[in-house]
C-alpha cells in the first residue's frame, strides 16, 4: 500500500492510504479524535462505571500508528491504573513511518513510549511502565486467537467502505466473546447496520456524540446475563 504521514486539522500527524482512500485518523484531527473516541467515551467512562478496579485490559483493533496505546500509557500514568495492553496489526507502521510522526513533541512523551510500542518485540508482553504493560500481535483479527477477556475494545479498523468484512456480524459475535461482563467497545464509526449488526450478537449499543467532524460514534456493552 502506498501510504504517506499528512497533517490533520488540530496540527498532529496521521498516516492516509492513498489505494483505499482513507486515513488512519480524522482529517479533523489526529489527537482529538483519539482522545474523544478512545480515551474519554472508552477508558475515562470505563473507569467511571468501575471505579474500585485498578487493572484493566484494554484491546486495539489496528495498532496503526500508536497514538492511541500512548495516550493509554499517559491516561495510566496519570490516574495510578494498570493497564494491560493488546493490539493487533496486520500492516504495521514503517520505522520511517514512524520517526517522523509528532505525537511525541505535541504529548510532552519525553520517555519516548512512543518508539518503545513500535519497537517492542512482536507477541511478547513488554513492561513499558510500572503502569503500563504492552503486547502486539502481528496479526488480522479473523486470525487473532486471545489468550485472555478484555475490558475495554477499542474499535479502530477502516471504515466499513474500505474493510466491509471487518464490521459484520460474525466480527462482532467474536469481540463480544472476548470481553468480560460490562466490557465497553468504542468506536468512532455510527453505520445503522453497524449497530444493528451489534445488537444482534447481544451487545447494548448507544450513539453518543462524535468527536470534532463526526456527529455520532458508538459506545457498546457487554452486559451481564441474568
Amino acid at each position: 500500500m502506498n501510504r504517506k504521514v499528512v497533517k490533520t486539522a488540530d496540527g498532529s500527524d496521521t498516516i492516509s492510504v492513498d489505494e483505499l482512500g482513507v486515513s488512519y485518523h480524522s482529517k479533523h484531527g489526529a489527537i482529538q479524535e483519539s482522545m474523544h473516541v478512545f480515551i474519554e467515551a472508552g477508558l475515562a467512562f470505563y473507569k467511571t462505571q468501575m471505579p474500585d478496579k485498578q487493572s484493566i485490559r484494554v484491546f486495539e483493533m489496528g495498532l496503526g500508528t500508536g497514538l492511541n496505546a500512548l495516550l493509554t500509557h499517559q491516561y495510566a500514568h496519570k490516574n495510578s491504573v494498570n493497564i494491560s495492553y493488546t493490539a493487533v496489526e496486520q500492516y504495521p507502521a514503517t520505522k520511517e513511518e514512524v520517526s517522523v510522526l509528532n505525537y511525541s513533541s505535541l504529548l510532552q512523551d519525553d520517555t519516548n513510549i512512543l518508539t518503545n510500542i513500535h519497537t517492542s518485540e512482536w507477541e511478547k508482553v513488554t513492561g513499558v511502565s510500572d503502569t503500563f504493560s504492552f503486547k502486539k500481535v502481528h496479526t488480522s483479527l479473523q486470525e487473532y486467537v486471545p489468550d485472555e477477556q478484555y475490558d475495554i475494545i477499542y474499535y479502530d479498523a477502516f471504515a466499513p467502505n474500505a474493510q466491509p468484512e471487518l464490521w459484520t456480524t460474525d466480527i462482532f459475535s467474536k469481540l463480544y466473546s472476548m470481553m468480560s461482563d460490562n466490557a465497553i467497545l468504542v468506536t468512532y464509526c455510527s453505520k445503522g447496520d453497524v449497530r444493528r449488526a451489534m445488537l444482534s450478537v447481544g451487545f447494548d449499543v448507544q450513539k453518543i456524540p462524535g468527536p470534532p467532524g463526526k456527529r455520532e460514534m458508538l459506545r457498546a456493552t457487554k452486559p451481564i446475563k441474568p
